[in-house]
């Protein structure tokens, strides 16, 4: 769960007297009868087709991304299937199974050609709990629902930090079908158009799955998530993988308080927020907000502390740190394991259950140390 720590009084003062004249120009406006807001999205611009299956296609590197841009465009000329996007407006690769509580979440209207699209200020689990919810699109439920393709692999415990990932486990959580896949991008070696090339080479799985879906033989139980080699086009075939133990280590970087990465850090967020308070008009442009909260740094408050959100104590000193994600060796040696077939060439296809079940020896020996411990307690 994700929560914002900003405050409406940290606003400034320009974005402050815009969003005031938004909202007046609005309040002078005709209302219609059944005070619709205008700026809701409650519409399909694409026509429906209800003969054809409805897919809704997610991701977690943001809807402008080449990897979700090949995928919908590969769907739409096959001309097979309804196709439906909802997915961030920006990164959200890391956003594991996150979602937005107490605050609104933006959502607008996107053009991608051949398809509904909505771009969402959100999670990727907010992406597909609002479109399955019933709220957004005409459809009640789609018969697929794919999250990609990601820039970057997720194999073993990644999955856990992985949104595209999340986005499909979300989808299943409510009874769908899905898919994620992720491309193993590499630094100064892969290259946009190897997203193309991973959408041809996965291509086939997806159709083969929306048939067996329509069939009633493809599993129900687990989502499957596809690892493309950094190579699409020279892969050896797929191959059914389990997953590793493998995760990348986390390293903390101290960064220098003369940097001031706090308020880098809180300008974006109040960009977010003037974007999404900036939809309330036509007049009040996403990007003009933007650039005007730009000009108003300086009014912007001094972050003394980040431990709690809201206080201010010059006596306390604050330190910052810097996540980075660093590749680690990789001990298993197991060739059926999702990153050992990815770094052989293969697709590696993983079936991902949402099962809590512990094994049975693991079980007992747990169930044994609570009843001792307890013993002792008492």
């Amino acid at each position: 769960m994700r929560t914002s720590g900003a405050k409406a009084n940290f606003l400034p003062p320009g974005l402050v007297s815009n969003l005031q004249d938004v909202l007046s120009s609005r309040k002078d406006a005709p209302q219609n009868d059944k005070n619709d807001d205008s700026t809701e999205p409650n519409s399909d611009p694409v026509e429906v087709d209800d003969t054809k299956p409805v897919v809704l296609v997610t991701n977690a590197d943001g809807i402008e991304s080449p990897g979700l841009t090949y995928l919908v465009d590969a769907l739409v000329r096959l001309g097979l299937y309804n196709v439906n996007v909802c997915a961030p407006q920006s990164d959200e690769s890391m956003a594991g199974h996150s979602f937005t509580l107490k605050e609104s979440i933006a959502v607008t209207s996107a053009e991608i050609p051949g398809a509904t699209a909505y771009e969402v200020s959100g999670t990727p689990v907010d992406c597909v709990s609002l479109a399955l919810s019933g709220a957004l699109f005409s459809w009640s439920k789609p018969m697929l629902v794919i999250s990609g393709i990601n820039k970057g692999s997720s194999c073993g415990h990644h999955m856990f930090y992985s949104g595209v990932v999340a986005g499909a486990r979300e989808s299943l959580f409510s009874g769908v079908p899905s898919i994620s896949i992720s491309l193993d991008w590499k630094k100064d070696e892969s290259q946009e158009t190897d997203f193309k090339d991973a959408v041809g080479v996965c291509l086939p799985l997806i159709n083969a799955a929306l048939r067996d879906i329509e069939k009633g033989v493809f599993p129900k139980c687990c989502l499957l998530h596809v690892e493309i080699p950094k190579s699409p086009l020279t892969n050896k075939g797929f191959k059914s993988t389990r997953p590793s133990h493998w995760s990348p280590k986390l390293c903390w970087q101290a960064i220098s308080a003369s940097r001031n990465p706090a308020a880098g850090r809180f300008v974006p967020n109040q960009q977010m927020l003037g974007l999404q308070l900036a939809q309330l008009g036509r007049d009040a442009s996403a990007a003009g907000a933007a650039r005007r909260l730009a000009t108003q740094k300086k009014n912007i408050e001094e972050v003394e502390s980040v431990g709690v959100s809201g206080k201010s104590d010059p006596n306390r000193k604050a330190k910052y740190f810097r996540l980075e994600l660093l590749d680690k060796k990789q001990e298993e040696e197991d060739e059926d394991l999702d990153f050992r077939a990815l770094e052989n060439g293969f697709i590696a296809v993983t079936p991902v259950s949402l099962s809590m079940h512990v094994e049975a020896g693991v079980h007992t020996a747990a169930s044994e140390w609570i009843s001792t411990a307890l013993e002792v307690g008492q």
